[in-house]
């Protein structure tokens, strides 16, 4: 594997290249189905309001509208979720935010269904909102779900910590060690509290599915995922088997978890049910923003520190905003909690985290769950500890970094991966790119534990002709998991890279996967392919010892057959020889559990995603612009499967960072959203991104993986926001502790700051 690993060029790996730029790759929109009618959703006004009225006789009325669908139409069907059974299919009684779909359209084109919505006619009664989670948490503050009907082991293994009778469906704590006792005996305590905003996944392609509802049956064509989650939804909601239930996921353009799990999915189900014929409903930008976004919040930290800076103990306070229905926002508490220990020894622990309900878009899963909000503060937090303490930051980290093999938590998987050594080789890059000018340098670490479950298939088919067939559920959302499946089976079987090929997921066809997210894809299903490669191999070879004599540890698979002390017979002439014609295949499935590799993948995390950014920034202090100019990103990948796509997740994933740190959050007012759409809302443009840019990977070879990788793609994007706020203070004495870093917010803190330094 390893003589092997730079065999091929990003370019040969990533088949897909060609169809994208030229337009001819197929995305859940592509999709036609004969018949099929084209889908509009009509979505609340109200922020929280009783349902009175809903009259869509003049919209049913209009030629060319098929059907309409309202809560009406569920009887019978239960709400659904991931934790908790919260989410009705579309509104039943009530609304609970802004953007909620109380109706849905089905007609011969999309104008006319667009047109259809203006005749619906919906009556509401106002009911008192809440929009923050401190609002939600308050007594008295409107209940908005009275019941809490809790899921076990859906999305993943236990079940939330809801509190009854309150917004609250979250509730996680852990403790180790004498926290208490650490804080009486501390030479100094800090306590620091940072807010993080709610900001949108922006994925260049909106939520799309297409749905065909037959009397015991479904096909479903989605941007998800998790094509098995959403699956296992649908079998639920509509009592139908799993058997007859296909999901297809095409390619996915742009995910970043709000692809995760389920969302739109149920809804065009039953439109096309109510329409009893296929259903297309594709989402703009600004009705996305209305469907799901990442959980903002705030972290509160108190930390104790011993004379020479040794960290002793830390307490964490997470309070995260969920929005209108759970989704995936229990583990993103649980995740945000854990994250805020960074990769650190601290022998006393006291972790505490709440997911609150609140009449906002709902939270979900967004590239490393709960890890920005945490890192921010915890990262944001050292450099003042370091900066109290007299300890240049760098060194601070260092002398309390954990070693490769201690732990971060005692009922963890030790970290696996040597963070100081990471870290100084990140610092000495800057030193080469930048010289010894340190006065606006920022530096931030981040160590998470992935979400990931070792459970995933895949079938590989070995054709009479020597071509390749991987079948596998994970999805190609653009990092390049179906350029690394083939990249696996091509080496485990020896053939050529341009005879491996992986269509897109299908429930009908490939095997049983978890989902696509959590940096798991090359991991788990790499491990799968692997598996099933194997398989082949040795009943390829073990044929060519009974036909041709000899030990079978004496063939070797080679491109388009196998090769021996015989010599060379291809694949064809095998089968020939084995059925008498030159037909047929060699089928391997690959399963992962927890139980793979002796047990290894049971205890969580599988492993360890790391990271390390340092940066320069730049400031206007008239203005209170900020720049990000250079900036070095550092992670061990364990090994690297594809250069040019790993480099790109890693700096992808560091440029949406750069977007909830300067510019992005979606604003509220009275309950209303006042910037969800492209034109109010700010990501970064090609010119807000650093001038230098250099991306270190490192390959330890350690990894649970093939050829000893590890995911990536999380964690990168952890470090910035504390990166270019610790270069701020830094340089001006200016500490930011809500994100993101508007100029106004800046101009202010270094006023106040010069204020600080004139009185001194």
């Amino acid at each position: 594997m390893d003589s092997a690993r730079h065999l091929y060029t990003g370019a040969e790996i990533r088949a897909d290249y060609l169809d994208k730029v030229t337009g001819e790759a197929k995305f859940a929109s592509d999709i036609v189905v004969p018949g099929m009618l084209h889908g509009r959703i009509l979505r609340s006004t109200m922020p929280h309001a009783r349902i009175v009225r809903i009259d869509a006789s003049a919209a049913l009325a209009m030629p060319g509208v098929v059907a309409v669908l309202t809560g009406a139409d569920l009887a019978g069907i239960d709400s659904w979720g991931l934790y908790l059974r919260d989410r009705p299919v579309i509104a039943i009684d009530r609304v609970r935010y802004v953007g909620e779909p109380v109706a849905a359209v089905a007609a011969v084109d999309e104008f006319t269904a667009e047109e259809a919505l203006d005749a619906i006619i919906v009556d509401y009664e106002p009911l008192p909102h809440v929009t923050n989670a401190e609002e939600a948490m308050a007594p008295g503050a409107p209940i908005l779900h009275e019941t809490m009907d809790k899921l076990k082991d859906f999305y993943f293994r236990g079940e939330t910590k809801t509190v009854p009778g309150s917004n609250i469906f979250q509730h996680y704590q852990y403790e180790t060690g004498d926290v208490d006792k650490a804080f009486a005996d501390a030479h100094r305590v800090f306590e620091d509290a940072f807010r993080f905003p709610m900001v949108f996944h922006y994925a260049m392609e909106p939520h799309a599915v297409v749905a065909d509802f037959r009397d015991d049956s479904i096909a479903l064509w989605s941007c998800a995922q998790s094509p098995t989650a959403v699956q296992k939804v649908l079998s639920k909601l509509f009592s139908i088997p799993l058997a007859k239930i296909r999901v297809v996921s095409p390619f996915v353009g742009g995910g970043f978890g709000g692809k995760a799990s389920v969302k739109i999915d149920p809804l065009v189900a039953a439109l096309s049910r109510k329409a009893k014929r296929p259903v297309r409903v594709c989402l703009s930008i600004a009705e996305s923003m209305l469907t799901c976004r990442r959980l903002d919040g705030r972290v509160e930290l108190k930390t104790a520190v011993a004379a020479d800076g040794a960290l002793l103990a830390k307490s964490v306070r997470v309070v995260l905003n969920g929005g209108a229905y759970a989704d995936t926002g229990p583990a993103v508490a649980v995740k945000a909690a854990i994250r805020a220990i960074g990769p650190y020894r601290i022998p006393n622990l006291r972790l505490e985290s709440f997911a609150v309900y609140t009449n906002t878009v709902p939270g979900a899963a967004f590239r490393s769950i709960g890890g920005p909000q945490a890192v921010w503060a915890t990262e944001s937090q050292m450099d003042v500890i370091a900066d109290a303490l007299g300890i240049d930051p760098v060194a601070y980290r260092l002398a309390n970094m954990l070693g490769k093999g201690e732990h971060v938590r005692p009922d963890l998987r030790a970290l696996d991966v040597d963070m100081p050594s990471m870290m100084k080789k990140a610092i000495a890059l800057m030193d080469a790119e930048a010289g010894n000018d340190k006065r606006s340098r920022g530096v931030a670490v981040a160590a998470t534990d992935p979400g990931v479950l070792p459970v995933g298939g895949a079938i590989v088919r070995m054709k009479a002709d020597g071509s390749v067939l991987v079948l596998a559920n994970t999805v190609e959302i653009g990092q390049g998991t179906h350029g690394v499946l083939r990249s696996v089976a091509a080496r485990a079987l020896s053939q050529p890279l341009a005879n491996v090929s992986v269509p897109a997921p299908d429930t009908d066809i490939a095997p049983y996967d978890w989902g696509t997210g959590a940096s798991r894809s090359s991991v788990v299903i790499g491990l799968a392919v692997e598996e099933a490669c194997a398989q082949i191999s040795k009943e390829v070879r073990e044929l060519a010892a009974d036909l041709f004599g000899g030990d079978a540890a004496a063939y070797v698979l080679a491109d388009g057959g196998v090769a021996g002390p015989h010599g060379f017979s291809s694949i064809a002439d095998l089968l020939h020889r084995l059925n008498g014609v030159d037909s047929g295949e060699f089928v391997g499935i690959g399963r992962i559990t927890p139980r793979s590799k002796n047990g290894g993948l049971a205890l969580a995390p599988l492993f360890w995603e790391t990271a390390v950014g340092v940066g320069e920034t730049e400031v206007d202090t008239e203005t209170g612009e900020v720049r990000l100019v250079r900036y070095v990103s550092a992670a061990d990948v364990g090994r690297v499967l594809n250069r040019k796509a790993a480099e790109g997740q890693d700096e992808g994933a560091a440029v949406q960072g750069l977007g909830h740190s300067l510019y992005e959050e979606l604003l509220y007012e009275d309950g209303q959203p006042i910037n969800a759409s492209m034109i109010d809302y700010h990501v970064p443009a090609m010119d807000e991104t650093p001038r230098q840019f250099v991306t270190l990977l490192v390959e330890s070879g350690d990894g649970p993986g093939p050829g000893g990788a590890r995911g990536m793609g999380e964690g990168g994007i952890l470090p910035v926001a504390p990166v270019i706020a610790n270069a701020l203070a830094r340089r001006y004495g200016a500490r930011v502790r809500d994100l993101p870093l508007t100029p106004e917010k800046v101009w202010r803190a270094l006023r106040e700051a010069a204020a600080r330094k004139g009185k001194a």
